[in-house]
């Protein structure tokens, strides 16, 4: 058993790291396609034409340096490996490049890994690494430009109770849907009243999805462990980014990226561990 997971463990965790090196396309270039579409549709509802451009989509043009074109061979794009032998630096006119890409390739790596060895390399265990790296992917994407991209966030909530009417997951069907409905409700009347009382809108409708689909996948009990966790991720980040000067402009942070690190820590430890973990 404990040779099976290890073998189960090491094949999803190279999996992982590819899937991570493909997740870093993903988060830069989903966000600009949704751009490039809303104002498509924008010139469209005005009557106007827009210039044709080249096509950009998660699989062409292939990826390239943003500084001087340098288009990426296969051996530049190897996962961690590639970075390390560049010394992190573009082959072609030596820029630097973000060691965020290597992490992400890391962490996706160290999630799958996780799963086979929890779950094993089975549908149960492929079920748990899409949900990771769709989180960090969402968490990311969220952290980078305030947006929770509706092409993801509701595959998530679909597959989370398509799995649990296949008994993918531990959760039952029934916990899943009100488990959905209550994550995409609770923060909605939150959303409202806030707005009344202050005229402000105090998260998007990303969010109330995000949250519904971690019902889904968890079940309507572990919204609140969930919700309290991700406040206490929050409130940590929020506090350092303050005493370190790194707030945005009009003091704003995203709510996404701890939901989503809320989801992940309760995909490795369980809901009941995160009350035991702040004390409830």
């Amino acid at each position: 058993m404990l040779v099976s997971s290890g073998v189960d463990a090491a094949l999803l965790g190279v999996l992982g790291l590819l899937i991570g090196s493909f997740l870093n396309v993903v988060i830069y270039r989903l966000p600009v396609m949704l751009e490039a579409q809303w104002k498509a549709e924008c010139a469209d509802m005005q009557g106007q034409e827009l210039p044709e451009s080249a096509p950009f989509n998660l699989m062409v043009p292939r990826s390239r340096c943003q500084k001087c074109g340098h288009q990426l061979s296969w051996f530049e794009n190897v996962p961690i490996v590639s970075y390390l032998v560049l010394r992190g630096k573009c082959r072609s006119c030596a820029t630097p490049i973000s060691v965020r890409y290597p992490l992400i390739e890391l962490a996706v790596g160290a999630l799958f890994a996780y799963c086979g060895w929890h779950w094993g390399a089975n549908a149960t265990g492929l079920a748990w690494c899409g949900f990771g790296a769709a989180l960090l992917a969402l968490g990311m994407i969220d952290w980078d430009t305030t947006l929770l991209p509706d092409s993801i966030t509701l595959p998530l909530l679909w597959a989370g109770l398509i799995c649990a009417a296949l008994k993918w997951t531990h959760v039952a069907l029934p916990d899943a849907f009100w488990g959905a409905v209550a994550g995409y409700m609770s923060l909605w009347l939150v959303y409202w009243a806030f707005k009344l009382v202050t005229g402000k809108e105090g998260m998007g409708f990303g969010d109330f999805k995000l949250f519904a689909a971690l019902g889904a996948w968890f079940g309507w009990q572990a919204l609140i462990p969930i919700i309290l966790m991700s406040s206490v991720i929050g409130a940590v980040i929020g506090i350092a980014m303050k005493f370190t000067s790194g707030l945005r402009e009009g003091g704003y942070i995203p709510f996404g990226p701890f939901l989503a690190g809320a989801g992940l820590t309760a995909m490795l430890a369980g809901p009941n561990a995160i009350l035991k973990a702040i004390g409830l």
